[in-house]
């Protein structure tokens, strides 16, 4: 992907090797995307800090696959929740960003579970141990407010989803997909392949590009060399099933967008 060329990303594959006390300190007081961390008072971000770790989030990288060791908390970028069946045919049922946290079977203290996260548009974020997540979760804090709202969004978000996959059309659902993923990376410009959108939506490659094409003459999106742009977003709002709307409304409802 043309994002993988770029100097600001090969900057985040090389996270700044800080000296402790400096590394604290500039997690502390940095203005974080991630809505969890941004909504924590000082005095619980300092003691965050020295749990986080600064990552590069990479193509396709898997960040939970069955057992859990780290909790991701997304600072740009998308990490897409995928079921699969035996055959290999797979479909997304849950979408993250700067909204949330990957590592749910942590917070629930179940450690494992079915399914795949991985990133599906390169980013960056904050890795913290699963054990640590799990401690700081049980404590009666700011922290735990706001995970235990994101585990409701992400629960409404699932179940949306699955209604969205049976009863709606592709284009319907194409439009849902973008809307969410624009949501999350705070840009118009979304890199991303057909056969990835296909992955997602768990329709063959002809029918997501038969769909993409009409998304793109009607001018809600353009698209070349990887790199899907929204155009008009107000649009493809309407070219969305009424998922989207029910799904951003709780997210907002619960302040995580």
């Amino acid at each position: 992907m043309m994002v993988s060329h770029s100097r600001e990303t090969r900057s985040l594959r090389r996270p700044p090797k800080w000296p402790r006390s400096k590394h604290l300190t500039e997690l502390a007081q940095r203005p974080y995307k991630n809505r969890i961390l941004a909504a924590l008072p000082q005095s619980e971000l300092s003691h965050l800090a020295s749990h986080l770790t600064p990552v590069a989030l990479r193509p396709q990288e898997t960040l939970l696959d069955g057992k859990a060791n780290y909790g991701y908390f997304v600072e740009d970028g998308v990490a897409s929740v995928i079921a699969s069946v035996a055959d290999g045919d797979t479909v997304e049922v849950g979408v993250i960003g700067i909204d949330g946290i990957v590592g749910l079977p942590i917070l629930l203290g179940a450690g494992t579970g079915p399914g795949r996260t991985f990133v599906q548009i390169a980013g960056s974020g904050y890795r913290i141990p699963a054990a640590v997540l799990k401690e700081e979760f049980e404590r009666p804090s700011e922290l735990r407010q706001l995970l235990q709202r994101y585990i409701q969004g992400f629960l409404v978000q699932s179940a949306q989803s699955a209604a969205c996959n049976r009863l709606h059309g592709i284009e319907a659902r194409l439009s849902y997909w973008l809307l969410a993923c624009h949501d999350r990376m705070e840009s118009d410009a979304l890199h991303l392949t057909h056969e990835v959108l296909g992955l997602m939506l768990g329709s063959p490659r002809t029918t997501v590009t038969l769909a993409a094409g009409l998304l793109q003459r009607a001018g809600l999106i353009s698209y070349s060399r990887g790199v899907l742009t929204v155009t008009n977003r107000a649009e493809l709002e309407s070219a969305a099933c009424e998922c989207y709307g029910i799904v951003r409304k709780e997210f907002r409802r619960l302040k995580l967008l």
